[in-house]
């Protein structure tokens, strides 16, 4: 860790709602001495309450109170510390400002969108000035997107050190237990309202290369669709039964094709990936895997059209609502991803971990990402900007995470 001549080294923005709450316990749990950590949000009494539940071991860390939509409070904020870990979406509403003043102060930033449209704005906004000081803005630390991103950084990485040439098609298959998040409900929401009545912005929304860097740039690979229904076997002999749409492959997809261009296209030109969930194995899989879909297309259109939205409002979860403890406790995931490479070998990685999967396990996955930066910033890759997981991280973020009890691997099939 480097002393930048900061007060702080990690602020957590947000610390009173439900996720900030569980970042904030996992830090004051597991973060190393030393570590100088700050309360920040915009109610003293309810920051003062969050500290006191976190124990003796947070008893003296500081609170910052800052607003949203206070660019003053916020440039403050920034100044302050080295690095800035916001868990306050929908980040299109409530992000913007903040991101401004980590560029504008050489502060380093987390966060936890899946929002396609905030990120796009993000690049075209700060990645060059983001570059210019020095700065990681590293957007979708939690579920969305650290599986998929350093699932397909290590298939690459054992591929290359087989030199068994690079990937093609590659499918990640998502398994899972857990509460529905009222964040990403809200996300979902946001994007749908922003992007109503602009053509443009569904159409840029719809791309596979939305985060692209530079989309002329980007290899013509057909149609690459996030909501259909899949045949395992067609995956890889390992992944039997029918598969469904996975609710976030329709952004994860886009962060790790970001990756992917962002280091040069080095998983492959040829690189062809989406995502997929499992509803088993058995005969129904297809009808479930078709229910699903159903069930996805019509809360998208449900939340588009203004009778059904005013129904859906009052049945969905709200924003800050979260699961059970013993849903948190009992939840977990796992991401299987299946690669054929350009010599024609099969391989596969694995990403898994118990918890949650949007709360108490994206608790650790963020928490881990603003470790690195405050710990572990002379090892990390040199690529600065506007990032993903893989190419801000990277390695030392896998390290982190496995430590934490994460499981990460690959093989060749």
């Amino acid at each position: 860790m480097t002393d930048s001549g900061r007060e702080l080294d990690l602020v957590i923005y947000g610390a009173t709602g439900f996720v900030g709450r569980l970042l904030a316990d996992y830090l004051a749990r597991t973060a190393p001495d030393g570590v100088r950590i700050a309360l920040a949000g915009r109610s003293q009494t309810k920051l003062e309450d969050t500290r006191l539940a976190l124990g003796p071991r947070a008893a003296d860390w500081p609170i910052v109170l800052a607003d949203a939509d206070d660019p003053v409070a916020l440039a403050e904020l920034a100044s302050r510390t080295r690095v800035v870990a916001t868990t306050v979406g929908p980040y299109a509403k409530y992000g913007t400002e903040l991101v401004t003043a980590a560029v504008a102060a050489g502060t380093d930033y987390v966060d936890l969108t899946g929002e396609v449209l905030f990120v796009r704005a993000s690049i075209d906004a700060h990645h060059d000035k983001a570059r210019a000081n020095g700065v990681r803005i590293v957007h979708s630390c939690g579920y969305d997107s650290i599986p998929s991103d350093l699932g397909v950084h290590v298939l690459h990485q054992k591929v290359q050190a087989d030199g068994a040439g690079e990937l093609t098609d590659t499918t990640l298959v998502a398994s899972l237990s857990g509460g529905v998040s009222g964040g990403t409900i809200d996300s979902l929401r946001t994007q749908i309202d922003v992007s109503r009545g602009d053509a443009a912005l569904r159409r840029l929304a719809a791309s596979p290369y939305s985060l692209s860097p530079d989309r002329a740039k980007e290899p013509d690979l057909g149609r690459q669709s996030d909501v259909a229904v899949v045949d395992g076997t067609d995956i890889a002999p390992q992944a039997a039964g029918w598969k469904a749409p996975f609710v976030m492959g329709s952004y994860n997809t886009r962060v790790v094709r970001r990756s992917n261009a962002l280091q040069g296209w080095a998983y492959g030109r040829k690189f062809k990936y989406r995502e997929v969930m499992s509803v088993g194995n058995s005969r129904l899989s297809r009808v479930y895997a078709a229910g699903v879909a159903a069930i996805l297309g019509g809360l998208v259109l449900g939340l588009s059209v203004r009778p059904t939205r005013y129904v859906l409002d009052r049945i969905l979860p709200a924003p800050g609502e979260g699961p059970s403890e013993r849903t948190q406790r009992n939840g977990y995931f796992a991401m299987d991803i299946y690669t054929t490479t350009t010599t024609g070998a099969r391989y596969a990685s694995r990403v898994k971990a118990q918890g949650d999967p949007g709360y108490r396990a994206t608790a650790v996955l963020l928490g881990e990402s603003a470790l690195s930066l405050v710990l572990d910033r002379d090892r990390l890759p040199a690529e600065v900007g506007v990032l993903t997981p893989a190419t801000a991280l990277g390695d030392v973020l896998v390290e982190r995470l496995r430590n934490a009890g994460v499981e990460i691997s690959a093989r060749k099939l």
